[in-house]
């Protein structure tokens, strides 16, 4: 405390001898920056007056005074924003897990709205959406030029209309049109199942209830499995997931760690910066841990995987994540609006902000797109015959019954696992790894 002291004294003193030299042209530079901001202040009033007064069409004057606002905002980063009245409650509503619209986590880029990631059984998802598509028409309106937030309104109706959106996607030659009907979004959180003695634990979003799911759900699964030594590992699949609460992602990657940092946060000012820790405890109680990432896994999905990557906690896998290394913070306004506005950077572990750079994987692994070529191959392949089907093969009877029975079971199993590699490559990826790490450790 008196070094800090000391310090601090001393930094007084160097300011006082600063100041008494260049006092006069400080001062100066002060009174012209006050100077400028009134002028730019009384400015705005001249202009909005005009428009109020003489403006071809008689405008509200509440709305003027909310776009001004708005575009303040938006002026400073892509996820800075003004929220009216409506969209507060409607972001308060979305946080709880239950909102109407098409189920797309959108940004703005180049002056298109581009897709972050569809969530998981939303019509959007349904019809087919995928992470990286950009939006550049509503039904046939386009939304060059519009701010997000004006964008975002145009997608807005009722549940059971309809809405026609025009995509661009890399590797398509010409735009296309995606019908879609506007239904209830109801999250959920966290899915679990268990593939091939590995629990997977599929996180859609972070909202208030996704540790709580993410907890009980793996509880459920160890419990049908027998007990934790009968799971393999765990794949924590976090594709496709758009963020939400700091506070949930910090939950979640302290559920698999049992002490370190797990995000640090810095503002503006040095003192404003917050630090998040991990506490003993580990869900998976050692087993390993595959992470799952894509383009469409951003802010609080980069900081779990950032922090079980840092920590060498998990392994992960799939493709280079949004990159989204900014915390917003909600500031209710009176009248019920509020303001969204970027107040801090996160960092991982190791001291790395993942803003525009995202988490890359630890092995890089593409989600391969189906075609009819491959369908094909596959066709040819299931003709391929073996010596069981020869006619007058011999049988082999040096097995028991026992032996017979076993290995009936491990070509169900790698039939099961050929099925899943079909259905979701990536994933299935990520369970051969935990087969290869449980081999490797002599627990298979």
């Amino acid at each position: 405390m008196k070094k800090f002291l000391m310090a601090a004294a001393a930094g007084t003193l160097a300011g006082v001898v600063v100041t008494t030299q260049v006092a006069a042209p400080l001062l100066a530079q002060e009174a012209n920056k006050s100077t400028d901001v009134y002028e730019q202040l009384d400015l705005f009033g001249i202009i909005f007056d005009r428009i109020r007064t003489q403006y071809v069409e008689e405008v509200d004057e509440g709305d003027l005074i909310e776009a001004a606002i708005n575009g303040m905002l938006t002026s400073l980063d892509p996820h800075s924003s003004y929220l009216s009245p409506d969209d507060a409650a409607d972001m308060r509503v979305q946080t709880r897990g239950e909102f109407g619209g098409l189920g797309i986590e959108v940004t703005q880029e180049d002056g298109f709205v581009k897709v972050v990631s569809p969530i998981d059984g939303t019509p959007a998802d349904e019809a087919g959406i995928e992470s990286g598509d950009f939006i550049t028409h509503v039904d046939a309106e386009s939304v060059l030029g519009l701010t997000l937030d004006e964008a975002v309104d145009l997608m807005r109706g009722p549940v059971g209309s309809e809405i026609v959106i025009t995509i661009v996607r890399e590797g398509e030659t010409e735009p296309f049109d995606v019908s879609i009907v506007r239904d209830t979004i109801k999250l959920t959180a966290v899915r679990t199942r268990t593939e091939q003695d590995t629990v997977v634990l599929r996180v859609t979003t972070f909202n208030d209830q996704t540790y709580k799911n993410l907890e009980s759900g793996l509880a459920e699964q160890v419990e049908e499995a027998g007990g934790i030594d009968n799971i393999r590992g765990i794949v924590l699949d976090l594709r496709n997931n758009p963020g939400g609460l700091l506070t949930q992602a910090i939950r979640v990657s302290d559920a698999f760690l049992d002490e370190g940092e797990i995000v640090s946060t810095r503002g503006r000012n040095p003192e404003d910066g917050d630090r998040f820790n991990a506490t003993a405890g580990d869900l998976a109680q050692g087993k390993p841990i595959v992470v799952l990432i894509n383009g469409g896994s951003a802010s609080a999905s980069e900081i779990v995987a950032g922090a079980l990557k840092d920590h060498r906690r998990a392994i992960v896998v799939g493709t280079k994540s949004f990159g989204k290394g900014s915390v917003q913070t909600v500031l209710p306004l009176r009248g019920d609006g509020a303001m969204r506005l970027t107040t801090a950077r996160y960092y991982t572990p190791s001291g790395r902000s993942i803003q525009a750079l995202g988490v890359s994987p630890d092995i890089v692994v593409e989600q391969p797109r189906r075609t009819p070529e491959s369908e094909e191959e596959e066709e040819e392949q299931r003709g391929f015959r073996s010596e069981a089907d020869l006619r007058g093969s011999l049988n082999n009877d040096s097995l028991s019954e026992d032996e017979i029975r076993q290995i009936e079971e491990d070509n169900a199993r790698a039939e099961e696992a050929a099925k899943l590699r079909d259905e979701d490559y990536q994933l299935a990826y990520a369970i051969d790894i935990l087969k290869g790490l449980t081999a490797l450790n002599g627990n298979d």
